[in-house]
């Protein structure tokens, strides 16, 4: 082949490459806000949630971050779209923190959440809703020395919850807290050790490997998202250690599909919160290639995500610290981005 004919090949291949990725559909089956306008300036630490009438979603908003005006805001998803927000919890003169919503398969929601002055001194809290949202119980506070989950979602083991919590009193140390599918008992287990690596980790997010074997993924000050493993359903754990994945020191969080595989939302970047990014993997250790979901100036971050009844991957997110995005991920859109 002449040095002409091997250039006019390599440009239709390319030229073919290129019309097949502008094929590829994209994961994001819509992306919007839960709000455009509110009261409060400042929104973070998104939460969200399935239940029998639709979505719910919680966060902090209030003059800024740790300012005593500070409260817990909810919205439900209805007919396609976000309710007005709605303020269910304040601290009485503290500002809140890091609502975590959950509902069990029987029962009411529940809506965790910390109150007090910053994180090394707040403390937990509990109130639940019988009907998706629309009212709230007054709030409990969790027995002193638990804060039940911190950041992330609980997973149901059994007939009981596996809440990730972190402490920062003491240096950044992740344990594990037990409670009853009403959040009346509680036990701990931890603080999980680091080795060989020291690491400064909280917020873990919990993801089922089977019924005995259990992973967690937790954000952490050295550059890295750290893991450390469960074989006897979260009741003792192995150390703390490395994956492959950059952590700028901002959450993540993760969840298991229906096909079995595991899908993580992170910043993909060892400094800053942009980009954002999912991944998804079939072994919790090995991870595809990371898929953006925004890549712009700013600050993208504390993700949660859910699958939802119908398939569909649901991930909200603070976007610039003033409001909360939803977006909806179809997971066929990822096989792609599985391991290599």
């Amino acid at each position: 082949m002449t040095m002409k004919c091997l250039i006019g090949a390599m440009a239709i291949a390319l030229m073919i490459s290129d019309s097949l990725d502008a094929r590829s559909p994209s994961p994001i089956v819509s992306a919007g806000f839960i709000f455009d306008t509110a009261s409060f300036p400042s929104s973070h630490a998104s939460t969200i949630v399935e239940t029998s009438t639709g979505l719910v979603a919680a966060w902090f908003g209030g003059t800024r971050e740790g300012h005593k005006d500070v409260g817990i805001w909810i919205a439900r998803r209805e007919r396609e779209r976000w309710t007005a927000p709605v303020e269910v919890a304040r601290g009485e003169g503290y500002p809140c923190w890091n609502p975590v919503l959950y509902q069990p398969d029987e029962g009411p929601l529940m809506l965790f959440y910390k109150a007090g002055p910053n994180p090394r001194e707040w403390w937990g809290m509990l109130m639940t809703s019988p009907n998706g949202g629309r009212n709230w119980s007054t709030t409990a506070r969790l027995p002193a020395g638990f804060l039940g989950p911190v950041r992330n979602k609980p997973v149901a083991i059994g007939d009981r919850l596996l809440c990730g919590s972190s402490t920062e009193h003491d240096g950044w140390r992740v344990h594990m807290e037990w409670t009853d599918l009403m959040g009346k008992r509680w036990e701990k287990a931890g603080p999980l050790e680091s080795k060989p690596q020291a690491f400064d980790a909280i917020q873990p997010t919990i993801l089922a490997h089977g019924p005995d074997r259990i992973q967690i993924l937790c954000r952490t000050r050295q550059g890295v998202v750290a893991q450390a493993w469960s074989s006897d359903m979260g009741k003792t754990w192995g150390p703390l250690t490395a994956t492959t994945l950059p952590n700028p020191n901002a959450g993540i969080d993760a969840v298991r599909l229906r096909d079995g595989r595991f899908l993580l939302v992170y910043n993909h970047t060892t400094s800053g919160r942009s980009p954002l990014n999912v991944a998804v993997s079939t072994d919790g250790v090995r991870w595809g290639s990371p898929f953006a979901l925004e890549d712009q100036p700013g600050e993208y971050s504390y993700p949660a995500v859910i699958q939802s009844r119908d398939g569909k991957v649901h991930v909200t997110y603070t976007w610039r610290r003033e409001r909360i995005k939803h977006l909806i991920l179809d997971p066929a859109g990822l096989l792609n981005a599985q391991n290599p």
